[in-house]
């Protein structure tokens, strides 16, 4: 496990210091100047100056990220120019939400796509076959916000079962939390269970050729054991794989998510951010997103060969 960490760790620092160039400088390549905004109506230039040298913005870019990664490095993440308060304490506000958010759609992408993929991977007859396919292939297609706005009208405006706005904190509230929740999750969910059920499918086709699963239907071993026991427990390392690359999807789709169900987390304020050119608080949440991304991935590869004994992390 040392072996592997260490192995991996310069192409994560890599990967994160490419990201941290790219979260600085994409919300300062976009038009307009921040200082402006926060300057109000009619400014004067020196009005406008007096911001960009008290918010640093008179530096040069290369001293901005400078001064930006040496904050990190301390645990100073910044203050935000709009709502003069620490990005630290933003994040902290609205980061349950997303987090409760991530983790019941990655659950969502679990259970469907196990489950869409064993049943396609063991369909015998064709039309069954063909019509998991077809509805793998509509999940993949459909934006996560057009299932979202589908399942706000079927549940929440013709069929008035489950909430489609705001939200309730599970730790608060368990009961009514979960029902706020299950909606959003399925919307993001639904797209990246599709692609993990084709990894099992696929995975699945190519097990049942191999003469492990040829010599169990010699001894007479059931379908459900050989499905089970032989073919699908051999397809885990692609669901593994398919789940670890959906992380990111599930990251960047919920910033639509939660402005279609008006929930206050991360993506929310990320959009925010956006509008206001509140760039403080945008390049943390890049690289945030970014970091877990990689984390994601490193259990990904340690799931993976704990899974597979042909695997050795340190190989």
């Amino acid at each position: 496990m040392t072996r592997f960490l260490l192995r991996k760790a310069p192409s994560v620092f890599f990967v994160l210091f490419a990201s941290s160039i790219i979260a600085f400088a994409l919300p300062r390549l976009a038009p307009g100047d921040v200082a402006v905004v926060l300057a109000g109506e009619n400014p004067d230039a020196q009005t406008i100056a007096a911001i960009r040298e008290q918010l640093g913005l008179n530096k040069s870019p290369v001293l901005q990220y400078a001064d930006w990664v040496g904050g990190l490095f301390r645990g100073d993440l910044g203050e935000s120019f709009l709502l003069h308060r620490s990005v630290a304490s933003l994040i902290g506000d609205r980061v349950g939400s997303t987090l409760e958010l991530a983790v019941l759609s990655t659950l969502f992408v679990i259970v469907i796509g196990a489950g869409l993929g064993i049943m396609a991977g063991s369909a015998r007859i064709g039309w069954v076959r063909a019509l998991l396919d077809f509805t793998d292939s509509l999940f993949v297609a459909i934006p996560s916000f057009v299932v979202g706005l589908g399942l706000i009208l079927l549940f929440g405006v013709f069929n008035r079962w489950l909430p489609v706005s705001g939200e309730v904190g599970v730790l608060q509230n368990p009961a009514i939390g979960i029902q706020y929740l299950v909606l959003p999750s399925l919307a993001l969910a639904l797209g990246p269970a599709a692609v993990v059920a084709r990894f099992i499918q696929t995975e699945m086709a190519t097990m049942r050729k191999a003469e492990f699963v040829d010599l169990a239907v010699s001894k007479g071993a059931s379908r459900r054991r050989i499905t089970f026991r032989h073919v699908f427990r051999n397809s885990l390392g692609s669901a593994v794989v398919a789940v670890g690359l959906q992380v990111g999807h599930v990251l960047a789709g919920a910033v639509v998510i939660e402005a279609i169900f008006a929930r206050n987390g991360l993506g929310q304020l990320a959009v925010t951010s956006v509008q206001s050119r509140d760039f403080t608080v945008l390049q943390v949440l890049i690289l945030g997103a970014v970091f877990v991304a990689v984390v994601c991935q490193l259990f990904t590869e340690i799931i993976l060969a704990a899974l597979d004994p042909r695997i050795r992390l340190g190989e």
